[in-house]
């Protein structure tokens, strides 16, 4: 026994998944993302016109300019709004991208949202990585299931708020509600 239980590996090659920057060339192609890309399935986004956020680690002097999310077997039908988001641990918006409206979005791809102004992180934390798509259908994500937070300070891996967004972000998130499906994010 060790004071780590039963793992007797080292924490940091079992908790490599979390930092999806270890690629051979970080410097060239810089990225985050909140999943491993190994066992994934198709999960549901959040209703028309609500906003899915998802926990995503970033460390200090990141520079996120796209959020990426990759749609399921679903593809969106007929979407009037299509956003993504970054907000800060407390739910303040930082950044969000430009509405792409009624642009296709087929399933099993994926869609980049470029944020209107990078942002620049000054302290390494969780953020939520935030989209919101208004459609007839909307498209099912590549994601996985997460379990509800039970221990105080977890916070939730995916949760839905708001209603009827449209083009712009909302300033804050607010009245989050636990989501289990957690959708795929990648941050670059």
């Amino acid at each position: 026994m060790t004071v780590l239980g039963a793992f007797k590996g080292n924490p940091r090659n079992d908790l490599g998944w979390l930092n999806s920057s270890g690629r051979p060339d970080p410097e060239v192609v810089f990225h985050r993302a909140n999943l491993p890309r190994v066992g994934l399935d198709d999960v549901p986004a959040a209703a028309s016109g609500v906003m899915c956020s998802v926990a995503l680690y970033l460390q200090d002097g990141d520079t996120v300019s796209a959020l990426t999310f990759i749609s399921g077997g679903t593809a969106a039908g007929t979407p009037t709004n299509q956003i993504a988001a970054l907000y800060s641990g407390a739910g303040a918006l930082l950044g969000q991208s430009v509405d792409k409206t009624s642009e296709a979005w087929a399933a099993d791809a994926a869609k980049s949202f470029a944020l209107s102004s990078p942002v620049r992180i000054t302290r390494s934390g969780v953020y939520y990585a935030a989209l919101a798509v208004a459609a007839g259908t909307v498209p099912t994500l590549v994601g996985s299931v997460g379990a509800k937070p039970f221990l105080t300070g977890e916070a939730n891996l995916a949760q839905t708020s708001g209603s009827g967004i449209g083009a712009t972000a909302p300033a804050t998130i607010s009245s989050p509600t636990f989501k289990r499906h957690v959708p795929l994010v990648i941050a670059s």
